[in-house]
């Protein structure tokens, strides 16, 4: 009996102890701030579906939509210091504190899907080692729609945003505003409706995406399709949270990453075509800019992109060279 007696108990106790292990369940928190409906957002829920169906349950990822965990500012140091585990953030908007950062948001740089993929594809290399040098991991990335400029007031020029309130969200939309004499007033996405609303802002620079969830429409009247740049938001992942991962969640998180990455992107096409017939549909002019007011806000591309390259240095001149190859 006794023989007998202590297998068992070793059985049950390796039962016992396997038990939590076969149920282990990881769960992660996304830091997000645009909204629920945006396709940014929408995509960041698929991903989460994805990883959820992929491991089996074993990573659950909730996506906090609308800066409801942190503010748009704040997600890049929450991701990096562990408070969340991942983080989307628009690239642009982290330029002052690396250059490369802001590639994407020089005007006319890359003014079409497939010249933003190529700069995409030429600023990757340094994204990923400067990421990891602060201690996260570039999930994917995928870009807004084309850029164009919105006003109550039409535009035949530059010279006709001089003194206007113009809302700047990035270090470039502000530098773009000193540079035609507007009055740039930061502003950040969860508070724009409100901001227009009160008169705090009476223009921008932003997409046609942006233009249709902030409802611009009922405030502003003209939509002017620059197609300026194309900004991308990057979904980042804390390094450590990332190494604690076992091989085939990582391997299951990479793949639903690559994804939500072809998916993205092509959802940006869509969506651009999309809220440009939204914007018409709800009154709004959206027409191609006068060749004096394209004339002039390429000068401002011009100026900005030799600025950038003096401030980025090598690496900045290797990321350009790389992109115009």
């Amino acid at each position: 009996m006794k023989r007998r007696f202590l297998p068992l108990t070793a059985l049950a106790l390796a039962c016992a102890l396997s038990v939590p292990a076969a149920f282990a369940q990881t769960k992660w928190d996304l830091a997000a701030a645009y909204p629920a409906t945006n396709f940014h957002t929408e995509n960041m829920m698929q991903l989460a579906t994805d990883v959820d169906k992929a491991t089996g349950g074993k990573l659950k990822i909730t996506v906090h939509a609308n800066a409801a965990l942190f503010k748009a500012p704040e997600i890049k140091r929450a991701v990096q210091g562990g408070q969340a585990q991942m983080g989307e953030i628009l690239l642009a908007n982290f330029q002052n504190e690396w250059q490369l950062f802001g590639v994407d948001g020089l005007p006319f740089l890359a003014d079409s899907y497939d010249e933003s993929k190529k700069l995409y594809a030429a600023q990757k290399p340094f994204l990923e080692k400067k990421l990891a040098e602060q201690g996260m991991t570039l999930l994917y990335a995928v870009a807004w729609p084309p850029q164009g400029i919105y006003t109550k007031k039409p535009l035949a020029s530059a010279a006709d945003l001089k003194a206007i309130k113009w809302r700047a969200y990035s270090p470039a939309t502000a530098r773009i505003a000193e540079l035609v004499g507007a009055q740039p007033v930061t502003v950040q996405a969860a508070e724009f409706s409100q901001a227009l609303a009160t008169g705090v802002v009476e223009s921008t620079m932003t997409s046609g995406a942006t233009g249709v969830d902030s409802k611009l429409y009922e405030h502003l009247k003209y939509y002017y399709d620059t197609q300026a740049w194309l900004p991308k938001n990057a979904v980042l992942v804390n390094k450590k949270a990332f190494d604690a991962l076992d091989k085939p969640t990582q391997d299951a998180l990479r793949k639903a990453g690559a994804d939500a990455e072809t998916r993205g992107w092509a959802a940006s096409a869509k969506v651009n075509t999309d809220t440009l017939a939204k914007l018409k549909a709800s009154g709004m002019e959206v027409l191609p800019p006068a060749a004096q007011l394209k004339s002039d806000m390429s000068k401002v591309g011009d100026t900005m992109l030799k600025e950038w390259l003096e401030k980025a240095g090598p690496d900045g001149k290797a990321l350009i060279d790389a992109y115009r190859k």
